[in-house]
């Protein structure tokens, strides 16, 4: 039986929206997604794991998670990446990509300079590495968002949001599979040290990568400096109508995900799963989850707008934190802890993107990387901050109260979604 015509014309124009992933600056900007993502571990997961595992107390570890600071105050020495060129390397290479590079040489000099700290002896030398890491990282996040930005065209943002992300969940996989499985076959000195190496991914991107083309006026002094690096990117942002509106609406959106995502693996522990059964499913049908969902989540946004893409994933991805309500009164089931990751994860994911997609459109070439980095410093305020009582309130409610209310808690962010949306509406001549 043949297909109907409204189900084959569904079906090419969904064809039609997938074909924005041949263009080759996707696959620059998939492997740019890597290494952002090769180095964001080394300052949290990874850093603390190693310090379990060579017997450092659990104080010292808890105090060390402030070596990831730098992610939430970025936005600080954004106008620099902006706008200040690099001796040598900007006439080279161009402004966003001689940033990259200085930053990918710098992030493979520090995880080798970690790799050969000891923890132990000296825990001060070890938080210098982490420090130097987690501000390189937060560094060349801003040169490759503005870069994304700038590269690609505005109903191409949605596709560039989700190969990024896909890069970046390929970089966190392979990074953390490395730390876990490695460090019983050779010293944590080798394991980093072969990490430090992906950072060659990125190196060889950058040399093979355009620079955008964005023009820049002349600066004749301090002052105009001053007033193109720091003031303009914020000045212009600010013009937006409902700019605070949007600033709330980037801390809040993804709050009930992040609140939750703080505490999962505790969570997970007493639910009564091993290290090897949390590993299995998130690292199987968790990651294709998160790969399916970007992919689908960058088809969306450009099959069906912003709007409406950010509004089904942020509803999608609320509900699905009942399904740990679900796992808190099964306790420890497999199949169960199996369907709660792989939602959880994909819609995640499609939420991911187009609110990635949603925030860079706000951005404007030229100093994308300040405007884009005072965005998602809030988002990083939200996923760090503002999360830290997430413990606090699973232990005074219980674990089922606690991922209802989490579900809650994205209704702010969808409310003031939909006041962006209609004010979007009215803004914009009909076609």
């Amino acid at each position: 039986m043949s297909l109907s015509v409204p189900v084959r014309s569904t079906w090419k124009r969904w064809i039609k929206a997938a074909e924005v992933y041949r263009d080759r600056r996707q696959l620059i900007i998939l492997l740019m997604g890597f290494s952002s993502g090769m180095p964001f571990l080394l300052s949290g997961a990874v850093l603390s794991y190693w310090m379990s595992q060579v017997g450092v107390n659990l104080t010292t570890i808890g105090i060390f998670a402030l070596v990831g600071t730098p992610y939430a105050f970025k936005f600080a020495w954004a106008p620099l990446v902006d706008q200040m060129p690099l001796p040598l390397l900007d006439r080279w290479l161009g402004r966003r990509r001689s940033w990259m590079l200085a930053t990918q040489v710098g992030l493979l000099l520090a995880t080798l300079l970690l790799g050969w700290s000891d923890p132990v002896g000296s825990p001060w030398f070890t938080a210098f590495a982490a420090v130097a890491i987690a501000f390189l990282s937060a560094t060349q996040d801003i040169a490759i968002d503005a870069y994304r930005i700038e590269i690609l065209h505005d109903d191409e943002q949605g596709a560039g949001s989700a190969t990024t992300q896909l890069g970046y969940r390929i970089a966190l996989w392979i990074v953390s599979a490395m730390s876990q499985l490695l460090p019983s076959l050779m010293p944590w000195s080798t394991v980093l040290s072969l990490i430090a190496l992906l950072a060659i991914v990125g190196i060889a991107t950058t040399f093979w990568a355009d620079e955008p083309v964005s023009r820049r006026p002349l600066i004749h002094s301090t002052g105009e400096w001053l007033n193109q690096s720091v003031v303009r990117p914020f000045a212009e942002f600010f013009a937006y109508r409902g700019w605070f509106v949007i600033l709330l609406f980037a801390l809040l959106y993804k709050y009930g995900d992040a609140l939750g995502g703080s505490i999962t693996l505790p969570f997970f522990d007493q639910m009564g799963f091993s290290g090897p059964e949390i590993f299995g499913v998130s690292k199987s049908f968790g990651v294709a989850a998160t790969i399916l969902g970007g992919l689908v989540g960058g088809i969306v946004v450009a099959r069906y707008g912003l709007f409406k893409a950010l509004f089904v994933a942020g509803i999608l991805q609320a509900v699905t934190n009942l399904l740990y309500s679900w796992q808190a009164e099964a306790g420890h089931d497999i199949i169960v802890l199996t369907i709660a990751i792989t939602a959880d994860n994909f819609t995640g994911a499609l939420g991911g993107v187009a609110f990635i997609a949603y925030l860079s459109s706000l951005c404007t070439a030229g100093m994308a990387g300040t405007q884009y980095a005072l965005l998602t410093s809030l988002m990083a305020f939200g996923r760090t901050v503002l999360s830290a009582g997430g413990g606090w309130l699973a232990t005074e409610t219980g674990w089922t109260v606690f991922w209802m209310l989490t579900t809650l808690l994205a209704i702010p962010g969808l409310l003031l979604l939909l006041w962006l949306w209609h004010a979007n509406a009215k803004e914009t001549p009909p076609s």
